[in-house]
């Protein structure tokens, strides 16, 4: 610990803001210590997104105030807020994929001699911010052509280059490997040793244990509580931040499998996909796991039919089933929830009433015409028995939490009744109360005899809500675990890693 880790660096008092028919935020403070990871969470919709927002510049607050070691920096834009010390790392990026590393950093804020960029200075200095964090990256590497991890390792060096003294990071672990969270935490560890302040969002309970020192939870606007980690227990924070018990983070569920719904025979597309072979059953919940780029994503496309495959059979209920495209695998009886439910789940632009007819045009047409009456008759059904949270049927999908925005993709679907549905990464950036919801909702569809797949990069949840696990490792299927209950999270590693 810093000889002056008690010293305060940020303090939010008595936070306001309201939006149309909205109250964000209701008299919110926030304190975070120099040389601390201080965790946000709170269900999707509680108010983080705001709070951080309104620390960046982003909004001004309807009342309160925010002071940096002791101090009103007056904070009315993003650009006064890195100049106050505040770097924000967004889940999606703010990096320009074609301008390299060197350039991103210094966007803005260049470093010129005599009208002219003094590029060989740049470098030396983004080399150093990158000894700094214990990280090598090329500062002359194009940003676009960087993985994730690296990414937000030059988000990093950019906090740094503005000498910024509190961090945000916002679901940071979202898509990295669990070796690159890993280098990240090391990272984190090195800021805290260096005086910085870390405020660090996530819906990854685990994860908060793992690198947080303390941990503050809003709901519904609200700032509920703030605690040491060391004096809380997981299920006492799951209380907190869905404000009711849960006796269990998964629900129990016994199995009752019926006839197979879905086999797959040597499924075969280039090296993504290499004779991939299983079955599910009606009932049934097979979960999928292994290390980003297996093969689970790819091989699941094929089924629904957004991939060709090179080779391979397919049988749905028994009979071969020919797929070439999703409206095929649609009419067939399968439906793909998709890990980027933004950008391929989702129209976001367009309304959520919209989002769910699209699929399902076929069922609320007569003749030429759409029946906007039915549509919006059975989508009512799914906003009340999915608890949905929207204003009305004509709001964007856009203005959605990723919970929300979850459940509409489900109830297009499910307006489908298919009787094979994928579930691809189904709770990621989702809170733990509108995970729970999710998990139930599988369990009730495989109690009604539909066959769910799904994939999951955290194996807590593969091991809490699967019947059967198969673990892929480079395209291939490397092992399948049926006595779930007594497996463990290096079972499915040591298949993963194989």
């Amino acid at each position: 610990m810093l000889p002056n880790d008690d010293i305060i660096l940020l303090q939010m008092q008595g936070i306001d803001k309201s939006f149309p028919g909205v109250h964000a935020l209701e008299n919110v403070s926030l304190e975070l210590r120099r040389g601390e990871v201080l965790a946000l969470v709170g269900e999707n919709g509680a108010g983080k997104s705001t709070l951080i927002k309104v620390l960046g510049g982003v909004y001004p607050p309807d009342s309160g105030e925010v002071l940096i070691e002791g101090k009103n920096p007056r904070i009315h834009s993003p650009t006064s807020a890195q100049q106050a010390g505040v770097s924000i790392i967004y889940q999606e990026f703010n990096l320009v994929p074609d301008l390299t590393v060197n350039e991103n950093i210094f966007l803005g804020r260049e470093i010129t001699r005599f009208g002219f960029i003094a590029a060989a200075e740049e470098h030396e200095q983004s080399l150093q911010l990158f000894r700094k964090i214990g990280i090598e990256v090329d500062p002359n590497a194009r940003c676009g052509d960087l993985s994730v991890a690296q990414q937000q390792t030059v988000e990093i060096a950019k906090a740094l280059s503005i000498n910024a003294r509190i961090i945000v990071m916002d679901e940071p672990t979202a898509a990295l490997t669990s070796r690159e969270v890993e280098c990240l935490f090391n990272v984190i560890k090195d800021l805290k040793s260096h005086g910085f302040g870390v405020i660090y969002i996530s819906h990854r309970l685990d994860e908060v244990f793992d690198v947080a020192d303390r941990v503050m939870v809003l709901r519904d606007g609200k700032h509920v509580d703030t605690r040491d980690l060391a004096d809380i227990t997981r299920d006492e924070l799951i209380e907190m931040m869905v404000g009711r018990p849960i006796e269990s983070e998964f629900p129990k569920h016994a199995a009752t499998p019926g006839p197979e719904r879905l086999r797959v025979e040597n499924l075969n597309r280039g090296r993504a996909v290499r004779g991939v072979s299983f079955s599910v059953r009606a009932g049934e919940v097979l979960g999928f796991s292994g290390l980003v780029g297996a093969g689970r994503t790819e091989t699941m496309r094929i089924i629904f039919g957004a991939d060709e495959p090179d080779s391979g059979r397919i049988f749905i209920n028994g009979v071969e089933a020919d797929i070439r495209n999703p409206r095929d695998g649609i009419r067939k009886g399968i439906c793909l929830l998709t890990e980027d439910r933004k950008g391929q789940g989702l129209i976001l632009i367009h309304s959520v009433r919209e989002n769910f007819g699209l699929p399902n045009l076929d069922r609320f047409t007569r003749g030429l015409f759409l029946n906007h009456k039915k549509e919006s008759a059975r989508l009512a059904g799914y906003v009340e028995s999915l608890r949905i949270r929207i204003s009305g049927h004509e709001q964007p999908a856009m203005n959605l939490s990723g919970g929300n925005q979850q459940k509409v993709v489900l109830a297009k679907w499910m307006e489908r009744n298919a009787d094979i549905i994928i579930f691809d990464e189904p709770t990621r950036g989702i809170d733990v109360g509108a995970k729970y919801e999710i998990y139930l909702l599988m369990k009730r569809l495989a109690g009604e005899g539909k066959a769910i797949i799904m994939i999951s990069s955290e194996l807590p949840e593969i091991l809490g809500i699967s019947d059967r696990i198969i673990v892929m490792h480079e395209g291939r299927v490397k092992g399948e675990i049926t006595d779930v209950a007594n497996a463990t999270q290096k079972d499915i590693l040591a298949m993963a890693m194989a």
